[in-house]
């Protein structure tokens, strides 16, 4: 597998609850939030905002427009108001949407195409050319280097890590006939599919939530499964059919984990994302980042990883890596001192002790299949 390029204090994590809605270890920066809101949008020219301007915007908050990528980017505006007088003074706060390469390109998975940077790299851009301060993402679209002059210093509380089933056809995966076609365009929901059941087609399915429950329902395919956080932050639980178990399907690292980055060294705005930050959630995204660089995970690659506080307050971390079609399935679990410092050694040593668990033979089969391609690591970074 290609070295990954991984700056230790770039990551970013939490513990797991099943609904839930300070000064920081040196080695970590990151991202997360647990998101509702809503707001209306404008457009004027080629940039669009979502709040009306009354004077010169205090923080610039850029954001995908995606309803769901929005509904985060609000919540980010609401706890900002609410925590600081300031910003709640009409048109301190302005929302620009920024449009990615990764919203353009539709029809072929995500990973033929460039991997889940993709939807980074263009509100990057903007963060470091100053036309915005803040950067809102899903963390788990987040690779695992990031652009030289930005931090991700800050987690909001995590969302329920788990993956949400909906079909019109079932109550659960098992409850499908053999051959039942389903929509995923992610390698880990597909290659745990799989493991389970064989005679199932899992098929690209991409688009935003809404786009993706409207080809369900048309018939398209006979169940898709959808991450439960986005689902509850759209206030759509009630298109859920059930609710997958860890032990049905471990989660994307850091899903459920929002996470907002700011310009290295700028003062103003790491004040500002440091009294937003949730610790435990910091701390769990850690471990799961570092997990993935240690696996030069990317989105061609089946990895599923989740860190969470356990009954005795230690760190506790799930770690998996498959191949795409299920054949083979290899897992881990380790404990740890809930603390940054350990977050990242843990996942470290989980990924290496995984990688030598799955043998050469899979992943050569992984790297061959990478293509010379790794959305996770930094450019310019030797292979």
């Amino acid at each position: 597998m290609q070295q990954q390029c991984m700056n230790k204090a770039r990551l970013g994590g939490s513990a797991q609850k099943p609904r839930v809605a300070s000064q920081q270890s040196r080695r970590g920066r990151s991202l997360a939030l647990k998101v509702r809101g809503s707001g209306s949008s404008s457009s004027s020219g080629g940039a669009q905002t979502a709040t009306t301007q009354a004077k010169t915007a205090l923080v610039k908050i850029g954001t995908r427009g995606s309803p769901l990528a929005l509904a985060q980017a609000y919540l980010t505006r609401d706890l900002l108001k609410k925590t600081h007088p300031e910003l709640a003074e009409p048109g301190a706060i302005e929302i620009k949407i920024i449009k990615t390469t990764g919203d353009k390109i539709l029809s072929q998975p995500l990973a033929d195409v460039g991997g889940k940077g993709l939807f980074t790299k263009e509100i990057d851009d903007a963060l470091l050319d100053g036309r915005v301060d803040i950067a809102v993402h899903s963390m788990k679209d987040v690779p695992t280097y990031l652009p030289a002059g930005t931090v991700l210093p800050c987690n909001l509380p995590r969302e329920d890590v788990r993956d949400a089933f909906i079909s019109p056809l079932g109550d659960s995966l098992a409850a499908l006939p053999e051959g039942s076609v389903i929509g995923s365009a992610s390698l880990r929901r597909r290659a745990q599919i799989l493991a389970k059941h064989p005679t199932f087609d899992v098929v690209n399915f991409r688009g935003n939530v809404q786009s993706r429950l409207r080809k369900l329902e048309e018939g398209d395919v006979a169940a898709t499964l959808l991450a439960y956080a986005g689902l509850r932050r759209l206030d759509l639980e009630d298109k859920i059919t059930s609710v997958l178990s860890l032990e049905e399907m471990l989660p994307a690292v850091a899903q459920g984990a929002i996470g907002i980055a700011c310009r290295e060294g700028d003062d103003a705005m790491g004040a500002y994302l440091d009294s937003l930050n949730h610790p435990e959630t910091y701390t769990a995204v850690l471990c799961e980042r570092a997990f993935l660089a240690a696996l030069d995970g990317s989105c061609r690659t089946p990895i599923a990883g989740h860190a969470r506080r356990g009954e005795d307050g230690g760190l506790v971390f799930d770690g998996l890596i498959a191949h795409p079609d299920g054949l083979e399935v290899y897992k881990i679990q380790n404990h740890a001192a809930f603390s940054n410092e350990d977050a990242v050694r843990l996942g470290e040593e989980a990924g290496q002790q995984l990688k030598d668990k799955a043998g050469p033979k899979l992943m050569d089969f992984l790297n061959e299949n990478l293509e010379g391609f790794n959305p996770n690591q930094a450019p310019g970074a030797s292979a």
